[in-house]
């Protein structure tokens, strides 16, 4: 279904299950679909799964301004839509730039998060001269993107090493995965780029230790620079731990989704408390 928001974008929801809700969030290139079958099946025995389109992903809307995939406007842009649905506060489980959003609620929205997960997810990036060589790469890839079209940019995006254990996959699962990239519009990705990449993002290191609430930090054994953030990550929260997945790489609920759902089944059990920052009020 496609849930307009109060300023007419539309974005577009998977809504299977019931129980309590429990909001998924993809990470770029994706789109709600990328969990695969066998987590959300999963995860709807007993909750209400709602797989997002972010914006400019999937069936949802795709602005092509910077502006409307800062992170405070997709964060906005969720709440409204969790207002659609008549949901106050639920559990947020994101993926790579999923997990980014959903860890940006946690710290600008802080009443709408029950419990995070966080798989192969950052902060963002704390250094200024880091983060300055990231926009500008970003900003380099999105000319590319805009010049070369979404096939140039899928080839040149499949290539980098974090999703090199992911070659080893089923042929009919890469070329899912391949053509749900490939359905994305070119220009709605380098905005998102420009908006809600690493070094665009504000960075979120100097507010870890202010999220009040549970948090898993779920990733890959192979996935060498994502455990390093994860252990960083985990040492600056104060209610999380770290979880890692035997021979998976960034994306466990992909590569060994029974063993994502073995975990993150594990840490969704009842009776925790609701993530707050300090005393801000959320959208």
């Amino acid at each position: 279904m496609r849930v307009m928001l109060r300023d007419g974008t539309r974005l577009h929801v998977r809504a299977s299950g019931s129980g309590e809700p429990l909001l998924l969030l993809h990470g770029f290139t994706g789109s709600g679909e990328s969990w695969g079958e066998r987590v959300v099946a999963g995860l709807a025995r007993s909750r209400r799964v709602l797989a997002v389109d972010l914006p400019g992903h999937g069936l949802s809307d795709a602005p092509r301004e910077p502006g409307r995939y800062a992170m405070e406007a997709v964060v906005a842009d969720l709440c409204d839509m969790l207002d659609g649905f008549g949901i106050g506060t639920v559990d947020w489980v994101g993926y790579s730039m999923g997990g980014r959003v959903a860890l940006g609620a946690a710290v600008l929205a802080p009443r709408r998060v029950r419990r995070l997960v966080l798989e192969g997810a950052s902060p963002g990036v704390s250094g200024e001269r880091e983060r300055s060589e990231r926009r500008i790469a970003d900003a380099v890839l999105a000319r590319r993107t805009r010049a070369e079209g979404i096939e140039w940019f899928v080839t040149e995006w499949e290539k980098r090493p974090v999703f090199a254990t992911q070659h080893g996959l089923p042929s009919d699962l890469r070329a899912a995965q391949r053509g749900r990239r490939l359905a994305n519009d070119p220009e709605a990705l380098a905005a998102c780029l420009g908006g809600l990449g690493v070094g665009s993002q504000p960075s979120f290191w100097r507010d870890l230790d202010g999220v009040n609430g549970p948090v898993l930090v779920l990733v890959g054994e192979k996935d060498a620079k994502f455990r390093e953030i994860g252990r960083a990550m985990v040492a600056r929260l104060p209610e999380a731990r770290m979880e890692i997945a035997p021979g998976a790489g960034h994306a466990v609920h992909l590569e060994a989704p029974d063993a994502w759902l073995e975990r993150v089944g594990a840490f969704l059990g009842p009776g925790a408390e609701g993530v707050s920052v300090g005393e801000r009020d959320g959208p």
